[in-house]
This record gives structure tokens, sequence and C-alpha cells, in this order.
């Protein structure tokens, strides 16, 4: 009897699946059986409001292979990825219009629910300091970083964080608001510091360059906050990760670009 209604599960989504006018997935989701089918079919569509090439693939990448875990294997939620060139972006950040900022995020969102996105992320912590122009009028709902950084961190029981990040993220408001709505502390590193960090971020990260000293001068600085009573550090930058990893850190680390992409994951599959 069970084996009957398994069946007559499996047999309702396929139609309903071809009925959306995809027969190749209902065929591959008949084959798969109603559990794999079942989870597929509800799996909502994740748009990427891109900003940086590398940080914006990690979180693709991210998606991708971790979806997997929750959908079987070679299988992740649809994904739709838009981005403007990082230089537009980059013209209204050093003016500091975030109202710039926020029309090319805007944009993007437009062009991601009309490709049929049910909610989006944007992996690029600077340009949250826009969020609050955009979420309002966003065609979409949006996950937003630093909550999902901070919610971690609540998890994890930290209570004094690092930031890390561009001097625009480590000197706005993105973290210090949100790190404080949850109770949390935390500190960034002095201005020189500040500089050298934003320095290595456009110059080399951006570009895929990670370089043994970089490395070692992120580490540095880590050391310095953990010195300072900090008891993790923010990747705050989503090009970070790429450099600094778990192993090399002094701190434990919140990885900001793949906690966003699991959030998505988690949101999409729930």
């Amino acid at each position: 009897m069970t084996a009957f209604f398994s069946y007559v599960a499996v047999r309702l989504n396929v139609v309903q699946n071809v009925w959306a006018g995809s027969w190749t997935r209902a065929c591959a989701a008949h084959k798969a059986g109603p559990t794999t089918y079942a989870l597929e079919f509800m799996a909502q569509h994740i748009g990427i409001v891109a900003c940086s090439a590398e940080g914006a693939a990690l979180c693709y990448r991210t998606i991708c292979l971790e979806g997997a875990e929750l959908l079987g294997r070679h299988n992740h939620p649809e994904v739709s990825l838009h981005t403007h060139p990082l230089a537009e972006y980059m013209k209204y950040i050093d003016q500091g219009d975030w109202t710039g900022v926020a029309e090319l995020m805007m944009s993007s969102a437009e062009k991601l629910a009309r490709a049929g996105a049910d909610f989006l992320i944007c992996p690029d912590n600077t340009i949250h300091q826009a969020f609050d122009l955009v979420a309002h009028r966003s065609p979409r709902p949006w996950l937003h970083i630093a909550e999902e950084v901070a919610k971690e961190s609540k998890r994890c029981h930290f209570k004094r964080l690092g930031v890390l990040g561009t001097r625009y993220l480590m000197e706005g408001p993105v973290y210090p608001e949100k790190l404080k709505a949850a109770g949390l502390e935390h500190r960034i590193p002095d201005e020189n510091e500040r500089s050298r960090l934003n320095q290595i971020i456009f110059n080399e990260l951006v570009y895929a360059q990670f370089l043994p000293r970089s490395l070692a001068y992120f580490t540095e600085v880590i050391r310095m906050l953990k010195d300072n009573g900090c008891d993790a550090v923010v990747l705050g930058c989503t090009e970070i990760p790429l450099l600094v990893t778990p192993d090399s850190s002094p701190l434990p680390v919140l990885d900001s670009t793949r906690l966003l992409a699991r959030a998505a994951l988690r949101k999409a599959v729930g």
C-alpha cells in the first residue's frame, strides 16, 4: 500500500512539472523517486546580486557544491546571477554615493526577478551599506549577509568579533548595527592596518591574486585582534576566505561568503 501511494505521488508530481513546461526535469524526477523529486520541486530559485567576481563566484560555487548534501547527487536549487561591472560600483562608492550603489543593486534585482528568482542575496559586504535603500522597494525579498554572520556568531557563543574587509566596510555601519542588535561587540584594525588591508583587497584579491606576503599580513592583523580580546574574526570581504582559511587564522573565522550561501540554501529548500 505504501509503495502504491508513493507511486501515485510521483505520478502527480510529474504531471505538475510537465504542466510547468519541463518534460526533461519531470522524466528525471520520475526516475529519481519521490523523495529526491519532492525536494527539487520545492526548492526556490536563488538570485545573486553580484558586485566583485571572485566573491560572487565563491558564493555561487558553494551553493552548487553544498546543494548536493540537501538535494542529492549533482543537485542544487536553480541559481541566477547578475552583476554590473565593479568599476560602476566603485564610481559611486568612492564618492560616498550610496543611492547610486542602491540603483545598481535594484537594476540587478529587477533583472533577477524577471529571470524567476524567488529571493535575493548579495555576496558583497561593502555594498550592504545601501541595503536599506533597496530592500523596501525590491521586487523580491533579500537575505542580509551581516545578519547571517551575527546568527552564526550567536550560535557559536562568540562575544567580541574582529571585523575585516574593505576600508568602507570596516569604517561603515553595516556590521556595527547588526552586531549591536545581536548583543555582540566588535573591533576593527587601526587606520594604517585598514588602509593596507584595503589595498590588498582591491589590488590583489579581486583579481584572484592570493600572495603569501598578504596572507602573512592578514594573519598578523588577526593576531592583534585576538590580543585585543576578540574571540573570532569576520572575513567581511567575500574574497578574503580565498586567502585566509580556518587553518591559517589565529582566530576562528566567520566566513561571510559561505555563511550567506548556506543560508540561501536553507531558505531555498526550507
